[in-house]
This record gives structure tokens, sequence and C-alpha cells, in this order.
């Protein structure tokens, strides 16, 4: 009798030895994999290429190609049919639009306009958003600033417009085809990684200086947002509820526009709010190429640190951003939605799928007939009261706070008692003793260990895709030419990103552990969440002067919110079993916060880590204007300049930078986790 012998089939084994415990481990196992290809292949990498900074023989030099592109758009900017016909017709209809709706608010004049905002605030989002609105704009007007205001107010709402039509008409796709969906989710992962200045070079090159290279550029910066939330809602209807539609005999039309939009109406509405958002942060950042309005303001002031002029600007964006950010989010929230949607019998949102009958019908008519004399009345208003805020309403501020701004110079920037120096010593010392080691150390590392140490962080919270667009956008810096002055900028991200963790962790804590200490806290983080980036080089120039230090203080003041809102939300949504379960076994305060709260919120604590680095990167490009040099720096010059060979070749090395960033902090679930 023969025997047959069965082979099972099995994986790679596991090593012998004190490695095999970690090599059931995931990312125990990917590191491993990952040192063992390193050391075949980095010193065949060193044997050829060196161990120095990017070597010459990998970079591809575009300035020539650039550069002849450069000449070509401009010599044929006034006579190409392409620049005649097609971009020509672009950048009239922009200019009318934008002129239109300029006319219509001076028409409407200050006391219609504030009216008119007043009233919608408070349709959308209640009363308390309605005199909000209603003592900003009185604000803006008291500054002096009523004029400028309505400029960037002009601009604003045709690039809002522009930006959420092409949002939704990019989220309609996505959500409704994987296919689409997968294609465009690496395109919108870059564009929201790239900063908002380098938007601003190609759209020069094309349009030149004016109204429609700004709107076109904030268009483009603000439409990612509302694509991605778009998509978002779509793709996470109830699958109950479609299946409810299919059974009814709805066809694809009416099943998106009777269930799957209305039913993603809370994610639509935040997609206008971040696109509004991210709209006026850009808005103020087109000042640099010939946006008018309060940016341009802030703009002239900041080129002769007149903080005073500046603030007398900056306090109506602010202001500006807040109105708009509560109208929208109260619309969106989830009281207002209930309060719109058809009631049912006996109360319930029954009917909110199509099914409004008479009661429907009479209550649009009575709204329509309501908002038709509200904005009778508005203009009316407008057409009594002038145009322009009176001059004799105005208070000047910039000289009280010149005088402010020189005495803190005087106390603070050249020396505090008791030996604590000053914020220029400050300043000098954070650049000496931080900033120029990291940088030194950076561009001292060798070439292939930044890819390798990219590719570890990457792929231990990410997947193997992850880890190769990570080490791809780094040595994508390194093909263009820009492997040193990268690595300066990613010195001044990882500095800035540092302290921001350690202070906004910190004021998280506080906030998570004491309800008055939130309360305290919530109108502080609102105020400077919704404060354009521009806005904050002002004072940081004031105070540390110029250099990479302000550009670090703005980026890290700029950041903080949303570091110290994500980890207090983590922290608070700890388990509260957990939590008993740890102070029944006698743990302290500090033990249940390393030992329970942290560990449950590892995700917040990434995602928190994320939005600081791509925040702080955004802010640290900016700080080419005041000194900070490198990458941003570039960007500039190219833009002053019209070179576009170093600003297009400085704003694609910040798009991978920026990418790269957010692939090495971005987790991503695989199956072994």
């Amino acid at each position: 009798m023969s025997s047959v012998t069965t082979t099972v089939p099995h994986q790679a084994a596991a090593p012998p030895g004190p490695l095999r415990a970690a090599w059931r481990r995931p990312v125990a196992r990917k590191l491993l994999l990952l040192g063992a290809a390193t050391a075949v292949l980095a010193p065949l990498a060193a044997a050829r290429w060196g161990s120095g900074a990017w070597p010459d023989a990998l970079t591809v030099d575009l300035a020539g190609p650039l550069g002849r592109a450069n000449d070509w758009i401009i010599d044929n900017r006034d006579s190409h049919w392409l620049f005649l016909y097609f971009f020509g017709h672009i950048s009239n209809a922009i200019i009318a639009a934008v002129r239109g709706v300029y006319v219509v608010l001076l028409a409407l004049g200050w006391a219609g306009v504030t009216a008119g905002a007043t009233l919608l605030a408070w349709r959308l989002a209640g009363v308390r958003a309605g005199v909000t609105a209603l003592a900003s704009f009185a604000v803006c007007g008291l500054l002096g600033m009523w004029v400028p205001t309505m400029r960037t107010l002009a601009l604003m709402i045709v690039a809002v417009a522009a930006s959420v039509a092409v949002g939704a008409l990019l989220g309609l796709a996505a959500g409704l085809s994987d296919r689409t969906f997968r294609a465009l989710r690496p395109v919108l992962d870059t564009m929201q990684a790239l900063p908002a200045f380098a938007y601003l070079l190609p759209v020069v090159l094309v349009f030149g200086i004016g109204v429609a290279p700004a709107v076109l550029a904030t268009v483009v910066y603000a439409a990612p947002p509302m694509a991605r939330l778009t998509a978002l809602g779509l793709r996470g209807t109830d699958k109950g509820v479609l299946e409810a539609v299919d059974s009814l005999g709805a066809t694809g039309r009416q099943r998106l526009l009777t269930a799957r939009l209305p039913l993603a109406r809370r994610e639509l509405l935040l997609g206008v709010n971040q696109s509004i958002m991210m709209a006026l942060s850009m808005a103020v950042i087109a000042s640099v190429i010939g946006a008018d309005g309060l940016g341009d303001r802030v703009y002239q002031a900041l080129s002769t640190v007149d903080v005073g002029s500046a603030l007398a600007a900056g306090i109506p964006i602010v202001l500006l951003a807040i109105v708009l950010d509560r109208t929208t989010a109260g619309s969106a929230s989830p009281r207002r939605l209930w309060a719109v949607v058809p009631q049912g019998d006996g109360g319930t949102p029954g009917r909110r799928l199509g099914e409004g009958g008479h009661n429907r019908k009479r209550t649009r008519t009575r709204t329509a007939t309501t908002w038709a004399a509200a904005i009778a009345a508005v203009a009316a208003l407008g057409r009594l009261t002038g145009t322009s805020w009176p001059d004799t309403w105005t208070v000047a501020i910039a000289t009280p706070v010149n005088n402010a701004k020189d005495w803190m110079v005087d106390h603070l920037y050249t020396g505090l008692p008791a030996g604590l120096g000053g914020t220029a010593d400050w300043a000098a010392h954070y650049t000496a003793w931080v900033l120029d080691p990291l940088r030194d150390g950076l561009q001292g590392l060798p070439w292939w260990g930044a890819l390798v140490l990219v590719a570890a962080l990457s792929w231990a919270i990410g997947t193997w895709r992850t880890a190769l667009t990570a080490v791809l956008s780094l040595a994508a810096i390194g093909v263009l030419g820009r492997w040193t002055v990268a690595m300066d900028t990613l010195s001044q991200v990882l500095a800035a990103v540092a302290v921001t963790l350690v202070l906004g962790i910190a004021i998280a804590v506080a906030a998570a552990r004491s309800p008055r200490v939130e309360r305290l806290l919530r109108p502080v983080l609102d105020v400077f969440q919704t404060m354009p980036q521009f806005v904050y080089l002002i004072p940081v120039v004031a105070l540390f002067g110029i250099g990479r230090a302000p550009a670090a203080a703005a980026a890290i003041v700029y950041a903080l919110p949303a570091v110290v809102r994500i980890v207090s939300q983590g922290l608070r949504q700890a388990d509260p079993a957990a939590l008993e379960s740890a102070r029944s076994l006698g743990a302290t305060g500090g033990q249940q916060l390393r030992h329970v709260q942290f560990p449950l919120a590892r995700a917040e604590l990434l995602l928190a880590v994320n939005q600081a680095v791509v925040l702080v990167l955004s802010v640290v490009i900016i700080g080419g204007l005041v000194g900070g040099g490198a990458l941003g720096y570039e960007v500039v010059f190219g833009l002053a300049q019209g070179d576009l060979a170093t600003g297009l070749m400085a704003g694609t090395a910040i798009a991978c930078l920026g990418l790269m960033l957010d692939r090495v902090t971005q987790p991503t679930k695989t199956k072994e986790d």
C-alpha cells in the first residue's frame, strides 16, 4: 500500500529566533522588509551617485524649456488666437461678473447691504447670526473700510459661486461613479496639499495681473473641499432609503433629486462653508497679483510695516469671515436642517423625499412673498441712505495702534525685565538653536537616507501605495533641482509643527478636562480659525522683525486652533467605561490621560499632526514675503519677476513637499490592521 504525502501550502515562514515575535506585528514586518531592501540597495546607490545631497546626475534642467515657454506666452499674449478668443473671453466674463456684483452692492447702499446680510443670516442661521452680521458690517463701516469691503465681497461672491458650481459637478461625478472617484481622489489630495501661494504664478502668466487671475486662482483653491464633501454625502446615502426609492420605480434622475441630494444636504452645506472660508483666505493672498479690496490694503500696509493700517483692513476680513462662517455653518446644523424639512403627519419628517403636498406649496409661496417684500424694503432703504458709509461715522484706529505697536516694540522687542530678553533675542535664539541645526541636519542627510526615512514613516501608518507616493514626491523635488532649498523649508515646517503640537496638546488637555476652559477658548479659537493666513504676518513682523522666525510664529498661531479642537474632541470622546475602570483601579488623572485617553484618541492625534503639517506649510510658504527664504522666496521671486522657470519649479516642489508630508502623517487603514 503506497503512502501519499500531502504538502500543505503556507505563507512565508517567520524568521527564527528573537525576530519571530516582531515578525507577527504588521508595522515591524514592514520595517524589517524595508531594512533588508535598504541594506542591499543603499550601498549600490551610494557607490553610484554618492551619499551627499541629491546627485546632479539625477536632476532634470527645466529652466530652458520653461523659459522659452514663458517668452512665447509673453510674446503672443496680445496676438495669438488662444489668448484673444479663449482666455480673453474668460477674463472678460470674470471682470464683468465682479463689476456687476459690485455695482449691485453699491446700488443697495450701506444700509441695504447691512440689512440684507442681517436678514439672510437670521433666516439661515438664527437670531444670533443675524446680530453678528449686523454688528460686523457696522464695524466695517466705522473703520472706514466700507468700499474695500464691498470690493472684496464682490470678488468673493463670484469666486464662491464658481467654486461651488465646479466643486459640486466634480463631487456629483465622483459620488455617482466609483471609477471617477478613484481618478479624482489623488488630484483632490494634491490640490488640497498644495499651499495657496503656489496657485498664483500659472494664472498670472496666462491672464496677467488683475481681478481675473485672482478669481481663477481662488476657484482652483476653493473647489476641492466642495467636491470632496459632495462626493462624501452622495456616497454615504442610506442604502435602505435607496432601496425603498428603487422599489417605487424611480429613475436614476428621480433617485438623485428626491433621495441622494436631500439626504446629503448637510455635507453640501458644509462644502459651501469650507469653500467660502478657503476662498476668502485666497482672496486676501490674491492681492499679491492685483486683487483689489481689503487684501490689497493689508498687503500695502505689510510692505511698510504699518500695523495700524493693516489692522484696520484686517479686522473687516476677520469679521467677514466670521459672518460667512456662522451663516453657512448654522444653516448646516441639524436643527436648521429639520426646520426646513416638510413635516409629515404627527410632526414627523416623513415627506422630505418629495411629497410636499398643498402645505408645502403654501409655505413656499408665503416664503417667496416674504423674501420679495424684504428685498424691496432693502433696496428702498439703500436708495434713501446713499451708497457709501458716511465719512462722519468713521473711527481712525491706525495712529493709536501704531503708537501702541511702537510702545510694544520698545518694551518687548529690545528687552524684557528680569533678564528675559526680548522678542528679537527669542527670534535669534530660535533661529540659531533650532532652525539652523535642523536645516543643517536635513541638508547633510544622505539623499537615499531621506528617501528611506520617508518610506518607513509612510509605510508604517499606511500601505505600500502611500509609501510609494511619498517617496516619489520627495524624489521629484530632487529631480527638479530643489533639494537643498526644500530641506530648508522642511526644517521650518518640522520645527513649527513640533512647537504647535506641544502647545496644542497642552491646551487641549486643559480644555478637555475643564468645561469652563473650553467655553473660554471657544470664541478665541473661532476667531483664529476664521482669520486668513495673510493677516497673521502683520503682528509677528512687528514683534520679531524679518526672517524665518516670524514666519514660524505666524504658522504656529495659524495651525494651533485646529490642533486644539481635534485633540480636545478626541480626549472628550474617550470611552467612559474605560475611564471608570481606570479610576476604580486607583489611576491618577495623569495615568488616565497617558494610558487611557491618549491611546483611545490615537486617530484624532494623528489627524491633528496631519492638519498641523498642512497648515504650517501653507504659512511657511507665505513667509517668503517676510524673509522666510527657501521655496517661499523662490515663488515670490518668480511672481515679482515674471520668471516662470523659477516660480513654477518652486511651486511644483512645494506641491511635492506638501503631498509627501500629507502621506507621512495621514494614516491609512490596511487589511492587516
